[in-house]
């Protein structure tokens, strides 16, 4: 409950202001008339970012209570007996806010109070990176939220990290948060990553707010300001390709609408990380992103090497970190659909691969099976790989949580 205040309403006002303890207090008056307290204090240059704003009464119940910013309400709640408001969210870094706040007695009198304050303006350099998906950009039913950051998150702040993510969506879905260092993320950057327990229902909107502005992220210092990203769920795309069979069957909101014969990796090269590199991983890969031609060369070697290969590949769609996609075959067609002869890419007839780079989305769940390599979860977008239960320990709070309903 959120109630505001015209700020120049005129209220009986019982004694004068002081700023002791951090915040400003109206006096209650011998009349009965009660006591409000504003913090931070009236005039307050450097105020606590992370503490919010809190109103409480004493005497008296609170009616009206206005928080702005930039002359925009500042969302808050009523403490259930009415004598304590405070402010949703943390404050903005080098803001001006302005309260107003009035309390009335059970006798009918009244008491106001106001303050006018600047929260700190010393931001953390730990910083929001970016969040993906892009803004109203339509995305798979298996997408999961990233949060990336542009360095570590100390230990002590991804709590309120946490706490401080809105994520709504317009089908209530269950999921949950886990944090990944730069070791187990896709592209390096330390991020906190959003995963539905089962995929998401399709055709449905998603929206997420960071309240990262004001939070503490270390000694005396706070995260710069919020960031929001609104993101749209697209058809139920799914891709099974079977490395025995060898084909590819492909499903919009559960019926078959296309299927072809593909080739797998050939197996045979075991580097020195144990890793046979020319096998296609078996498990639940998302689409990532779409390269019209790719350039393709085997890791861990270099040219004159064995099994050394440098190659420019059209249609290719990403499905892990570890060099997969579903690009056109550019090799002996003879193998596709009857034995598996790539580098570990799933090939494909050039329409076939040529219509899956523009009809699919990034975040469709594209699940490979029969080969005798497993996908790591965290191998690109592997992130499906880990049971539910396991991803939500991961996270700070350690627990799962509902989006709310997005209207």
């Amino acid at each position: 409950m959120v109630l505001a205040l015209v700020l120049g309403l005129a209220t009986a006002c019982g004694g004068g202001s002081d700023t002791g303890g951090g915040g400003t207090t109206a006096k209650g008056g011998e009349d009965g008339s009660p006591k409000v307290t504003i913090t931070p204090a009236d005039g307050n240059g450097k105020a606590r970012p992370d503490q919010g704003v809190t109103v409480t009464a004493s005497g008296g119940t609170l009616g009206q209570v206005s928080v702005k910013l930039k002359g925009a309400e500042v969302p808050g709640a009523l403490s259930p007996d009415k004598t304590r408001w405070r402010s949703q969210w943390t404050l903005r870094p080098g803001a001006s806010y302005q309260v107003s706040a009035t309390a009335t007695s059970t006798k009918g009198k009244s008491t106001t109070a106001t303050s006018a304050f600047r929260a700190s303006r010393a931001t953390a350099a730990t910083r929001v990176n970016n969040v993906v998906p892009s803004e109203n950009e339509t995305v798979g039913t298996g997408m999961p939220v990233f949060v990336q950051f542009n360095k570590a998150v100390p230990e002590k702040a991804k709590a309120a990290i946490e706490r401080s993510i809105e994520i709504s969506s317009s089908t209530p879905t269950e999921g949950a948060w886990r944090w990944l260092s730069a070791g187990e993320s896709f592209n390096g950057l330390p991020s906190i990553v959003f995963r539905p327990k089962h995929p998401w229902k399709p055709r449905q909107k998603v929206s997420v707010t960071v309240h990262y502005a004001g939070l503490k992220i270390g000694d005396d210092v706070y995260g710069d300001r919020d960031i929001t990203r609104s993101f749209r769920i697209g058809d139920s795309h799914t891709v099974n390709i079977n490395s025995k069979t060898h084909r590819a069957v492909v499903r919009k909101n559960g019926r078959v609408i296309r299927t072809w014969g593909v080739s797998l990796g050939t197996g045979g090269d075991v580097q020195a990380d144990g890793v046979d590199h020319l096998l296609t991983t078996s498990g639940i890969h998302l689409t990532m992103d779409h390269v019209r031609l790719e350039r393709m060369r085997p890791p861990g070697k270099k040219k004159g090497d064995p099994g050394w290969y440098d190659e420019k590949v059209p249609w290719a769609t990403r499905i892990s970190n570890s060099g997969e996609y579903i690009h056109q075959n550019m090799d002996d067609p003879s193998c596709l659909g009857n034995r598996n002869c790539s580098h570990g890419c799933a090939r494909s007839p050039a329409a076939d691969a040529q219509w899956f780079f523009h009809w699919s989305y990034r975040g469709d769940l594209v699940t490979i099976t029969g080969t005798k390599r497993n996908l790591a979860w965290t191998n690109g977008w592997g992130l499906w790989q880990l049971p539910f239960n396991t991803w939500a320990k991961g996270g700070a709070l350690g627990k799962p949580l509902t989006t709310a309903t997005l209207r």
